[in-house]
């Protein structure tokens, strides 16, 4: 088997392989039902994920640098953390031609994938800021992490680990983020409209 493969199956690599650009990392990922995690708490590798056909986030951005990586391609973990009232989201950034994009997987009609646009990840990131709200208009992000080359840190093992891959989780929360507002701006912010609200509770996939 050679290195790269990482222990995959042919059946798994026949999948991945196929995934080669960004945006059929995307579709493959908008196809695959969101993990509703009926059992309780999970950060499930890339082989859970091809195998239970499930994924929420972090779930989705592991199989997608994956993907990347098979590709001969970099990409990185980027994790945006919000107010306590919010849920933080994980995003795989890459970058193409000198800009960077995002592959991120969501249930919602907001946080969605991102083109390869932007200068930098701070402004990929301010591009989510006015969609990342709450049921209440709340808009929520503060703040994002450095990237992080996952194979540099932790190897391979987790593609395709059978444990739940908490280290990585936890990993990411503990990262340097940069702030994104001031505590004035934080305070003065406009709620969302009725209609974005509205907007915002459609999803891709019902419980």
């Amino acid at each position: 088997m050679k290195k790269e493969e990482f222990e995959l199956t042919k059946q798994e690599l026949k999948i991945l392989r196929k995934l080669s650009t960004e945006g059929k990392i995307q579709d493959f990922l908008n196809k695959i039902k969101i993990n509703f995690e009926p059992e309780g708490d999970t950060c499930i590798s890339p082989r859970r994920v091809l195998r239970e056909k499930r994924a929420h986030c972090i779930e989705g951005a592991l199989l997608a640098v994956l993907c990347f990586k098979l590709a001969g391609k970099k990409a990185w973990l980027v994790d945006l953390k919000a107010t306590h009232d919010d849920l933080e989201h994980v995003l795989c950034v890459f970058k193409k031609n000198g800009k960077y994009g995002a592959i991120s997987k969501t249930n919602h009609v907001v946080l969605r994938y991102r083109e390869p646009i932007y200068n930098s990840i701070r402004e990929l990131v301010m591009s989510m800021f006015h969609e990342y709200f709450d049921n209440k208009g709340r808009k929520n992000l503060r703040s994002y992490s450095v990237p992080i080359d996952i194979f540099k840190k932790f190897g391979t093992g987790w593609i395709t680990s059978e444990d739940n891959l908490w280290e990585i989780h936890d990993y990411l929360d503990k990262l340097k983020h940069f702030n994104i507002l001031t505590k004035e701006q934080a305070r003065g912010l406009r709620r969302a409209d009725k209609i974005e609200i509205n907007v915002g509770k459609i999803v891709e996939w019902k419980e």
